[in-house]
């Protein structure tokens, strides 16, 4: 029997393919003596409390000092954040992570009283220190920013006993993910192979992709077979999260828990309303996805368990490291030369962790402070995938850079509702790459079915989750209870209104909603779902050359926090309050997969 493959050492790597955390700090003395040096800096912050009102300058000095504080405070912890992701088992790098999380949350505690102090003052007084001090003019969106809450600021008292209740208000959050994370025990079931195989949430999803539909509906039974147990408790959780998030908004003067969870980063209600409407509009679409994946199949039911099993086989292409730093380069040529020169600089210049070793923590990122590159960590097997990814994170990355570049460090990063765009945009650009350059219809078939694929699962499937979550708030506001028999049923009807006609209505797919983490993140998941379809329409403007596409998108990319997520959008020349950039995404969906059936009928002329 052979050996199985060891991962490299992380000594062991070519330094080529390592990031280059010299440019941070030279070495991991210079980080020490930093450290030492920051901790005798935070009780001086404290020092400005109680200053604000004694005019303009005092005024400025505090905000000044507590950006400094925060601006440095993120270089060490970036530094010390990816030490310890590129070998977590290093119990150096440990401590040191360990040593920066505390330090950060002394630094916040040191300038906690700034926001209540500021509110203190009044509008005028506080508009009459940028009059009387220029340099206060860079700061005008920060303090406006602040202002906008006042309505919903209440007495030191008041906000002292709910910053008290925090963690009992997490309390469901946390209750669920003990419980769902390490209480939950799920059966053993039989593999591909004949063998046991024992079920957990990591294993359960490759199980999903197996090739073997009774190994698929053993695992779906199996799972949710303790979900079934377990529903009345998982009702609860989630019943008592939904009346923290109506508590607090009632509390705070908003007329509901969306509007107070959208309020955070000045986004409209009709933002959450529109895409609903029109992803609801466009379901026959879905369906006929659905349909499809049925005949591909050749299936007489199509269940639940049915959506994630690959419909085309193994990707007929694979790119090495190599081969997909010259692809990245390609694809992402209609962005310009300016943004070109970025992604040469990131791979000139050492900003990628490319290949996994051993300890080295899973998956992919893109992490930087204002005054860092913005790093990329891979673990890089060679694949169709792992050259998405690379596009999706270089998007972050580049995002990063041109914010930063751009903006003082105040505005020097920007908002979730943002961030997905600048990397989704880059995907939806490199499937047009691979589309314009692929000839072979098993290679073209596979882009597209990877594409409508994600759109199903960010669009489709995660509206679906923001219109549940948005449901069950409003009926807990009225008074209705979230029992598990209330939430399974309109669960169902939910389900079977997305995914159509064609799938089966299995019973378990009911206590879906018992399992999703997302619901505990209050008004979260639709970002999903508009990101991607503004990153959709936006990819489409700039390859069709359209007029002003190019530099407004760079505008965006290098606007940082300078205005809110909205504003910044719609100079991009996506207005997301509307519906036009969901409906541009939808025409894209559908000309794909007008496409992807020709050629699946090509590539199988006898299933017509």
């Amino acid at each position: 029997m052979s050996t199985p493959k060891q991962l490299p050492k992380r000594e062991e790597l070519p330094e080529a393919f390592t990031w280059d955390l010299t440019k941070i700090f030279e070495n991991d003395e210079a980080f020490e003596k930093k450290v030492a040096h920051f901790e005798n800096e935070i009780p001086k912050v404290k020092e400005f409390q109680g200053t604000l009102a004694e005019g303009p300058e005092k005024f400025l000095q505090a905000i000044e000092g507590m950006l400094a504080l925060m601006r440095e405070l993120e270089t060490m912890y970036v530094y010390a954040h990816l030490k310890n992701d590129q070998d977590t088992a290093n119990t150096k790098y440990q401590g040191m992570y360990g040593k920066m999380s505390s330090l950060a949350a002394k630094a916040s505690e040191a300038v906690s009283w700034f926001e209540p102090e500021l509110l203190q003052l009044s509008d005028e007084a506080i508009w009459a220190y940028f009059e009387q001090e220029p340099k206060l003019a860079v700061y005008r969106q920060m303090i406006r920013s602040v202002l906008e809450e006042r309505p919903h600021v209440l007495s030191e008292k008041e906000e002292a006993l709910l910053a008290g209740a925090g963690e009992i208000f997490g309390a469901p959050g946390d209750i669920f993910s003990i419980l769902n994370n390490a209480d939950l025990k799920f059966p053993v079931i039989e593999g591909e192979d004949g063998e046991p195989v024992q079920l957990s949430h990591g294993v359960y999803g490759k199980l999903m992709e197996s090739v073997d539909p009774k190994v698929r509906e053993e695992a779906f039974k199996g799972l949710y077979s303790v979900y079934e147990q377990f529903q009345h408790t998982m009702a609860s959780t989630l019943s008592s999260d939904v009346k923290v998030h109506n508590f607090r908004a009632n509390v705070r003067n908003y007329p509901s828990a969306r509007a107070a969870a959208m309020a955070g980063n000045h986004i409209p209600e009709a933002v959450y309303d529109t895409l609903i409407d029109v992803v609801r509009k466009h379901l026959p679409l879905l369906h006929r996805y659905v349909a499809l994946r049925k005949k591909i199949l050749g299936v007489e039911k199509l269940h639940m368990y049915d959506m994630y099993t690959p419909i085309l086989g193994e990707a007929p292409i694979r790119y090495s490291y190599e081969e997909a730093v010259e692809k990245a380069k390609a694809a992402l040529k209609p962005l310009g030369k300016e943004y070109g020169a970025i992604v040469e600089e990131a791979f000139e210049n050492r900003w990628i962790d490319v290949i996994e070793n051993q300890g080295k923590r899973s998956g992919a990122y893109s992490s930087g402070a204002y005054d860092t590159a913005p790093y990329i960590l891979m673990n890089w097997h060679d694949s169709l995938d792992q050259l998405y990814t690379l596009v999706h994170e270089m998007g972050h990355s580049v995002h990063s850079y041109f914010t930063r570049s751009n903006q003082p460090y105040v505005y020097g990063d920007y908002s979730i509702f943002l961030a997905e765009i600048a990397s989704t945009t880059n995907e939806n650009i490199l499937t047009e790459h691979l589309l314009a350059t692929e000839t072979t219809p098993e290679v073209r078939a596979f882009i597209l079915n990877r594409y409508l694929d994600g759109f199903k699962g960010t669009i489709f499937r995660q509206t679906q989750f923001a219109e549940f979550e948005h449901f069950i708030h409003v009926e807990d506001a009225k008074g209705t209870p979230l029992t598990s028999e209330f939430l399974n049923q309109h669960y169902a009807e939910l389900n079977t209104e997305y995914y159509g006609p064609e799938v089966e209505k299995d019973p378990e797919i009911a206590l879906e909603w018992s399992r999703i983490p997302h619901f505990y993140m209050n008004y979260y998941v639709f970002q999903y779902a508009t990101g991607f379809a503004a990153a959709s329409a936006l990819a489409d403007k700039i390859l069709e050359q359209e007029e002003g596409a190019l530099p407004a998108y760079l505008n965006y990319l290098k606007a940082g926090r300078s205005d809110y997520p909205i504003a910044i959008m719609q100079k991009a020349g996506v207005d997301m309050t509307k519906s036009d950039y969901l409906e541009d995404a939808m025409k894209v969906f559908e000309t794909r997969l007008n496409e992807f059936e020709q050629l699946i009928d090509t590539l199988n002329p006898s299933e017509k």
